[in-house]
């Protein structure tokens, strides 16, 4: 019998006893009284059928008690998380946010926002303020600002989907599923925004003249280059992905402007291809070719109407729109090597910008989604770079991708006229700037 039931018992026979000693609710066995059940109902005192009764119903109630079970928890059983607890969770985020951010001086707030997210407060309003009505069309469950702060932080440290579904209390592919949709959002809403090509005469002046400053070549207004991204593939992917380094990549395509801004990204192209060619699969080709891209800035040098190019290394072709080193190893005449020099300083910023893009975006150094989902997430850190360049965001430490070689890239015939005009724009501009820099 059950040992809470036996305890009830035993005060139900003190309390009688206290109640009506003269008539005992359970007699001795040589009592003909006990012998029968009959006794206790026949009493004049309505004390032992009272207690009778009650005693009844505890021992049903006993009879229908489940046994606790004593069997140890599993070692393992995981108890699940409570987010309110989680000093990542909605309300966690909610006073961070709201209450307590403004009791902060802004510099120390927008540096615990950095550290968190991967800049300041008020870029971060910004991003979240753009993506705001896209985030609550697609019915989301979470907060649109919480959303947003959960991928940031992701992209800023390189957090996997798991490593961020235990701090948050979701599921991974919850997390995986908000981190594809606010990347997308950055990488198409925001960014015709945010990355542009610079055609109108203003900023064409103001970029120009920078370059210029910087290299004393004239109308010069931006500088390419590549970079691979390291991303996980499957061994049915073949070699295809693997690039110059040894792993497996896909191929960032960036111009940048003397701010180290960027304003044309293209993420196309396996980390086993070359940069000539992921340029010439690229959009940005196909308009300069066409002559879709119209720059309203043409100067006379040496006879020759020179508009606006930009340049790269000798991993690019010369073309009428961009300038490239006549040798990668300073073998040409003193006038060349000088142009070689300028030209590679203007090119410097385009790798500064790379690695900036890299240091800031952790994520960016092994990237951690789906091959499908590589793109949309490089350019996504590519909108937001521009945005923390228009912010004047410290610049954090850098990541810098190992230094290329290679040898000048061969002409292709569609491209013939176009690397015959190069050329002599080429030549003209070295002439132009060893004349100048030699009479001072």
């Amino acid at each position: 019998m059950d040992e809470s039931f036996m305890l009830m018992l035993s005060n139900l026979l003190h309390l009688h006893n206290a109640l009506d000693p003269s008539t005992p609710l359970l007699s001795s066995p040589s009592s003909s009284s006990a012998s029968s059940p009959s006794s206790l109902l026949s009493s004049s005192s309505p004390t032992p059928l009272l207690f009778f009764t009650l005693a009844s119903l505890l021992s049903y109630l006993a009879s229908q008690k489940k046994p606790a079970s004593t069997k140890p928890p599993s070692s393992t059983s995981t108890t699940a998380t409570n987010p309110e607890s989680s000093s990542f969770s909605v309300s966690a985020f909610r006073a961070l946010s709201t209450e307590h951010i403004w009791s902060l001086e802004a510099p120390l707030r927008d540096a615990q926002w950095r550290t968190l997210y991967g800049l300041s407060y008020p870029v971060f309003t910004t991003v979240v303020d753009k993506l705001k009505p896209h985030i609550t069309a697609s019915n989301l469950s979470l907060p649109s600002d919480y959303a947003v702060s959960m991928v940031l932080s992701r992209l800023a440290h390189g957090f996997s989907a798991k490593t961020l579904a235990s701090r948050y209390s979701l599921e991974p592919y919850l997390i995986s599923k908000i981190t594809n949709m606010v990347t997308r959002l950055l990488a198409t809403k925001l960014y015709p925004e945010f990355i542009k090509i610079p055609v109108s005469r203003r900023r064409l002046i103001e970029t120009t003249q920078a370059f210029e400053e910087l290299t004393s070549l004239p109308n010069m207004c931006g500088a390419i280059d590549g970079s691979p991204i390291k991303v996980k593939c499957g061994d049915n992917e073949g070699n295809v992905y693997k690039c110059r380094y040894g792993y497996s990549s896909v191929l960032l395509q960036v111009v940048a402007d003397h701010k180290k801004m960027f304003w044309d990204v293209c993420v196309k192209a396996p980390g086993g291809s070359d940069d000539a060619s992921h340029l010439r699969e690229s959009l940005l080709y196909n308009r300069l070719v066409s002559g879709d891209v119209v720059w309203d800035k043409v100067i006379d040098v040496r006879g020759h109407h020179v508009r606006p190019y930009i340049v790269g290394d000798w991993c690019y072709p010369l073309l009428s729109f961009l300038m490239t080193p006549f040798s990668p190893n300073g073998s040409g005449t003193p006038a060349q090597n000088l142009f070689d020099g300028m030209l590679m300083k203007g090119r410097s910023v385009v790798v500064d910008a790379i690695a900036l893009l890299k240091g800031r975006w952790k994520i960016l150094q092994d990237l951690n989604v789906g091959l499908h989902h590589a793109p949309q997430t490089i350019v996504a850190c590519c909108v937001l770079h521009n945005l923390c360049q228009i912010a004047r965001e410290p610049e954090p430490e850098t990541w810098k991708d190992p230094d290329e070689g290679g040898v000048p890239v061969r002409v292709l015939e569609n491209e013939k006229s176009f690397h015959y005009f190069g050329d002599s724009l080429r030549q003209a501009l070295t002439e132009d700037l060893h004349q100048r820099l030699s009479s001072r």
